[in-house]
C-alpha cells in the first residue's frame, strides 16, 4: 500500500518530462541574477550565505541558509545579494557570474522539466512563488538533503556527479511536502488536507495503484469506511474535483507517462488504464492532449 508521500512522489514522477538541470553558483556581493521565463519549474536553494528573491509582482523576500524556493510556473524573477544590486542574465554554465568582493553566498539554481500543459492539481494550484524557510526541527528530511547538497557542492567530493542529481530529484517532493504542511494559503489547504485525511489518502492510493480498475464512488467509499455521500464530499473538498473526475485525469496522466517511458503497444497502455477499446482510448487521449497516442509518443521521444 502507498503512503501520502508515495502519492506525492507518484504525482511528481508523472509530471516529469525529463531530468532536472541545475548549476552551482558561488558569488560574493554585490551580485544579481535575472531568470527569464522557463517552461519548467525553477528552484533555488541557499546553501551558504544570504540572498534576496525578487519576484515579478511582489516585494523582495529575504533568504537565508537552508531556505528553498520553487517557482512552479517558471515565472521571470531575479535573485541577488540586495534588492538594489544590478542584475545580469543567469547562465547555468557559469559557476561564478559577475560579482564583487563582499560576503559569499553559495546557491544551487535549476529547473525541473514538467508537463506544463497538464499540470496535476498538486502543482497547478500552487502560487507562482513558493518559499520554504529553513526549519530543521520541522522538516528534517528537507534540511538534511539541503545540507548534504551544500557539502557535496562546496567540497566537490568524488562521486558528487552522482549524488547531486539524485538529491535534486528528491528535493521537489520534499519541498512540496514541507509547503503543504506549513501553507496557510487558502488555495492550498485542499491538497494539504488531501494528504493528511486518512480516508482521502487511502482513496488516492487506490486510484494511483490501480487506475485501470472499474472504480465507482460507492466502491471507494466502501474501501475507506464512509458513506457514499460523506466520502464524495470529503474527497471533492480536499482534492478540488469529484473522485471519478480525478480518476479520469489520472488515467490520462498515467497513459502519457507510459507512452513517454516505455515501448508497450498502445492497446496495452489502454488496457492498463481501464479501456477495453484502443479506439475509445485514442479518442479520449486526443481529446485531452490534442493528438492521438501514437503521435504523442513520437513527439516526446527523440528519434
Amino acid at each position: 500500500m502507498m503512503t501520502c508521500m508515495d502519492v506525492l512522489a507518484d504525482v511528481v514522477s508523472a509530471m516529469r518530462t525529463g531530468p532536472a538541470t541545475s548549476g552551482r553558483t558561488d558569488v560574493r556581493g554585490p551580485w544579481g541574477l535575472r531568470f527569464v521565463h522557463s517552461f519548467g519549474a525553477t528552484f533555488h536553494l541557499v546553501l551558504q550565505g544570504t540572498a534576496w528573491l525578487l519576484p515579478p509582482e511582489s516585494d523582495p523576500i529575504p533568504l537565508g541558509p537552508g531556505d528553498a524556493v520553487l517557482l512552479p510556473r517558471g515565472v521571470e524573477h531575479a535573485i541577488a545579494d540586495h534588492p538594489d544590486s544590478p542584475l545580469v542574465d543567469f547562465d547555468p554554465s557559469v559557476e561564478e557570474p559577475p560579482q564583487g568582493q563582499g560576503a559569499r553566498s553559495l546557491l544551487l539554481c535549476g529547473t525541473y522539466r514538467l508537463d506544463r500543459e497538464r499540470l496535476h492539481p498538486v502543482l497547478s494550484r500552487l502560487p507562482d512563488v513558493v518559499v520554504v524557510p529553513a526549519n530543521p526541527g520541522r522538516h528534517r528530511s528537507l534540511h538534511t538533503a539541503i545540507s548534504i547538497l551544500g557539502e557535496e557542492l562546496d567540497a566537490q567530493r568524488p562521486g558528487a556527479a552522482a549524488v547531486v542529481p539524485a538529491l535534486v530529484d528528491a528535493l521537489l517532493v520534499l519541498i512540496l511536502r514541507a509547503w503543504f504542511e506549513e501553507s496557510d494559503c487558502p488555495a492550498d489547504r485542499g491538497w494539504s488536507r488531501a494528504l493528511t485525511d486518512p480516508a482521502v489518502v487511502q482513496s488516492l492510493e487506490l486510484l494511483h495503484e490501480r487506475p485501470g480498475a472499474a472504480w465507482t464512488v460507492a466502491d471507494l467509499a466502501s474501501e475507506v469506511g464512509l458513506s457514499r455521500a460523506a466520502f464524495a464530499r470529503r474527497f471533492t473538498e480536499a482534492v478540488g474535483e469529484p473522485p471519478l473526475t480525478y480518476l479520469s485525469r489520472w488515467r490520462m496522466t498515467t497513459a502519457a507517462r507510459l507512452l513517454r517511458d516505455c515501448d508497450r503497444p498502445i492497446a496495452t497502455v489502454a488496457k492498463e488504464i481501464g479501456y477495453t477499446s484502443e479506439f475509445a482510448f485514442a479518442k479520449a487521449f486526443k481529446r485531452d492532449f490534442g493528438v492521438p497516442p501514437g503521435t504523442y509518443r513520437k513527439q516526446v521521444i527523440p528519434a
